[in-house]
């Protein structure tokens, strides 16, 4: 019997409730797999911001990563906070899905996407890579796509961020990372159902082999002149992370680095370093304090 579109919401909300109760930050996604909420910032005059999370336009004002209080963010309003989701949902009663933000605590999610579009043989790519690099994919999460494709749930260490990319490791093989989503497990689309693949459901998301996450990592670039040795090795791999960032990156890194530094108990000492580093990459001061501030507030501190 085909299931409406009221159907499929309560059902996405309570596959929703449920990942949020393995520790899994989600936000609902229409069928489309876009986010469903529209972003409030979207009709006004001079902004960036838009619902879509990996669009990063060069901005005319600081954006907005959920601090007006309002939905509408994307990926920033992911949450585990039952009461939060059931007003996303409420706000989104279209929604017949949901992400699960990646790079996030506890599990610091990293999603191996395996696609098949195009003819693409992305199982035997991941294999070549594993029988190159020496390392084995350990039992884990599966979810299996409407177009035949496989999403591997793994998760990162605290103090390391894995960007998200697309086709960088091998043809067919994306990477979800900070600020990126994966499509939940109950999720309806226009191509289909996602599900979790038999015999994976019970499982927690295993840790990345150490050989991938290498690979995962964006390559190394030249140190920035400027160098602050007061925060540490740690702080200092944060900074260079965001100093490495290309055009549409730079929100999305600092960000994210600020998230580590203050779980880190440096968010303090490393906001100076990591607003000169965004100055660096081409973002304005106001705009970096903006995306550190967000952070403090995401990770329960004071901006």
């Amino acid at each position: 019997m085909a299931i409406t579109d009221r159907q499929a919401t309560t059902l996405a909300l309570a596959h929703a409730l449920s990942a949020a109760e393995r520790g899994l930050a989600v936000i609902p996604l229409s069928r489309t797999k876009l986010p469903a909420l529209r972003s409030p910032h979207r009709d006004a005059p001079g902004s960036s911001n838009n619902a879509a999370p990996h669009d990063h336009p060069e901005p005319t004002a600081p954006p907005c990563h959920g601090e007006c209080g309002r939905p509408g963010h994307g990926v920033y309003d992911a949450t585990s906070d039952p009461a939060r989701i059931r007003e996303l949902f409420a706000a989104a009663p279209w929604a017949t899905g949901y992400g699960i933000a990646c790079g996030l605590p506890p599990h610091r999610l990293i999603g191996v996407d395996l696609d098949v579009k195009s003819g693409t043989d992305s199982t035997s790519a991941l294999r070549e890579l594993a029988l190159r690099h020496l390392f084995t994919i350990p039992p884990t999460v599966v979810v299996l796509t409407p177009s035949g494709g496989r999403h591997l749930w793994l998760t990162g260490p605290p103090d390391v961020v894995v960007p998200n990319s697309a086709s960088r490791l091998a043809p067919g093989i994306d990477i979800r990372g900070a600020g990126g989503y994966l499509v939940g497990p109950g999720s309806r689309t226009d191509q289909g159902l996602y599900a979790t693949a038999p015999g994976t459901a019970h499982l927690i998301p295993a840790p990345c082999p150490p050989s991938l996450l290498r690979l995962l990592l964006p390559p190394p670039r030249a140190a920035h002149p400027a160098t602050h040795p007061s925060v540490g090795n740690r702080g200092q791999g944060l900074v260079q992370f965001v100093l490495s960032a290309h055009e549409g990156q730079r929100n999305t890194r600092l960000f994210w680095a600020a998230c580590r530094a203050y779980e880190n108990g440096i968010g303090r000492a490393l906001r100076a370093p990591l607003i000169d580093a965004a100055v660096h990459t081409g973002l304005t001061e106001a705009e970096a304090r903006a995306t550190i501030a967000s952070a403090a507030r995401m990770t329960g501190h004071r901006p």
